[in-house]
């Protein structure tokens, strides 16, 4: 059996390992060169093969099975060549899937779902079976595939990318929390990405259990197109007190109970475990207080959706707010008119700082920055004593990072040099 493995980010490395240990040939393609990759390239197993900076369609010959990393567009030319040759095409979280022995939770969902698979692992851990975290949060899953029995939680993030690449997606327990246009360069239509999402319950039986928001009009919709019990987690009482700030973080707490209560664990034990979350990095993550000044990371905010719930989670404060970078086709006016309403000042960076200066130009306090070295600078300048400096770019990160993992550790890192100077 040889199987070609498209990516040899995280993912590739997850899927050579384990293809690799059960004595398939593997090769391993990717368009960037071997110095881009060279953090990855070293966790790769003895007896890979490597193409780097490029490849063809002739990489495909005698390949038996090709396997997608979540980068790769479901429906490239080069996938396309591999479904008409006859090839079978898959992907890393297709095959833990086929694979695992769990009861397995999909968590999916524009906006929170780091978060919410976070603290549903944590509420799962309060009762008496072994819980694994992963998907698209953390370390890959499939890497872990031989220590899953049957007793195991299995919570997984899951992205449009990855639902789109898994053939049958069913879930014991989906997780729906929200759906607003994002990715739409991607999957093209606002129609398909909701196609995508409703994945996550739609190949559910009747002893499956679809959780929904009830409070999300085109979540709400998907409840006629699965065939799980459904759960309106909005609905879920008692509301359990969730220790991070905002709105959104609460109706985060409110899907984690809903799937501990599906798990059977009591309402004392799901209320101990969501007051003992401490959050998840990058996602409105506190990054220490100086001055008076409380400092937040908030780099996972990629869209305008997600920066949003950020604007909204300190009321009446004052907020200054360091926003901008990649990416195009935003709807932005509901996110100007929540920075309007919510924020003193706004530093503004990369890519996209010159179109949002001209959308803001009726706020009173908006200045420009050329690094985020300079956007810390002008931000801790802008601070009052009582307020907040919040990191949301509500862009995504390509234009000056690797990803917006990179940028939030960045900034954390100089808001740290600069205070601890």
């Amino acid at each position: 059996m040889t199987a070609l493995v498209v990516g040899a980010g995280r993912s590739g490395v997850a899927l050579a390992l384990h293809l690799a240990g059960q004595g398939q040939r593997v090769l391993v393609v990717d368009r960037k060169r071997e110095d881009e990759l060279k953090d990855d390239l070293a966790r790769f197993p003895r007896g890979v093969d490597l193409k780097l900076g490029g490849y063809d369609e002739g990489v495909l010959d005698g390949v038996d099975v090709v396997y997608a990393s979540p980068g790769v567009p479901w429906d490239s030319a080069f996938l396309e060549a591999a479904r008409r040759r006859g090839i079978d095409v898959s992907s890393e979280i297709d095959l833990f899937l086929r694979e695992c022995r769990g009861s397995v939770v999909g968590i999916t969902g524009t906006n929170g779902k780091t978060t919410t698979t976070a603290l549903t692992g944590t509420v799962l851990a309060a009762g008496d079976r072994p819980v694994i975290v992963g998907g698209n949060i953390g370390d890959t899953v499939l890497d872990r595939l031989g220590e899953v029995t049957p007793e195991h939680w299995v919570v997984l993030e899951l992205s449009s990318f990855q639902l789109e690449s898994v053939d049958k997606p069913r879930f014991h327990v989906g997780v729906i929390l929200n759906i607003t246009p994002d990715h739409l360069d991607r999957h093209g239509t606002f129609e398909r990405y909701v196609d995508l999402k409703a994945r996550a319950v739609e190949f559910g039986g009747a002893d499956d259990f679809a959780v929904l928001n009830g409070r999300d009009p085109a979540v709400r919709a998907l409840a006629s197109r699965t065939k799980a019990r459904v759960v309106w987690f909005d609905q879920h009482q008692p509301p359990p007190p969730m220790p991070l700030p905002g709105r959104h973080n609460l109706e985060n707490a409110l899907a984690a109970a809903a799937v501990g209560r599906i798990a059977g664990l009591s309402d004392a034990a799901i209320e101990t475990a969501i007051r003992s979350f401490k959050g998840v990095e990058h996602r409105l993550e506190f990054v220490g207080e100086w001055g008076g000044v409380r400092w937040y990371n908030d780099s996972k905010a990629t869209n305008p959706d997600a920066g949003r719930v950020a604007l909204t989670a300190f009321p009446g404060q004052d907020v200054v707010l360091i926003a901008g970078g990649y990416g195009s086709g935003f709807e932005l006016g509901a996110w100007v008119a929540d920075v309007m309403t919510n924020v003193a000042a706004v530093v503004l960076i990369g890519q996209s700082a010159d179109l949002l200066a001209a959308e803001l130009k009726d706020h009173l306090n908006v200045v420009k920055a050329q690094s985020l070295e300079e956007a810390v600078d002008l931000a801790a300048k802008l601070s009052r004593e009582g307020g907040v400096v919040l990191l949301s770019p509500a862009y995504k990160s390509f234009d000056m990072f690797k990803d917006y993992e990179d940028r939030g550790r960045k900034f954390k890192a100089l808001v740290r040099k600069r205070v601890d100077a």
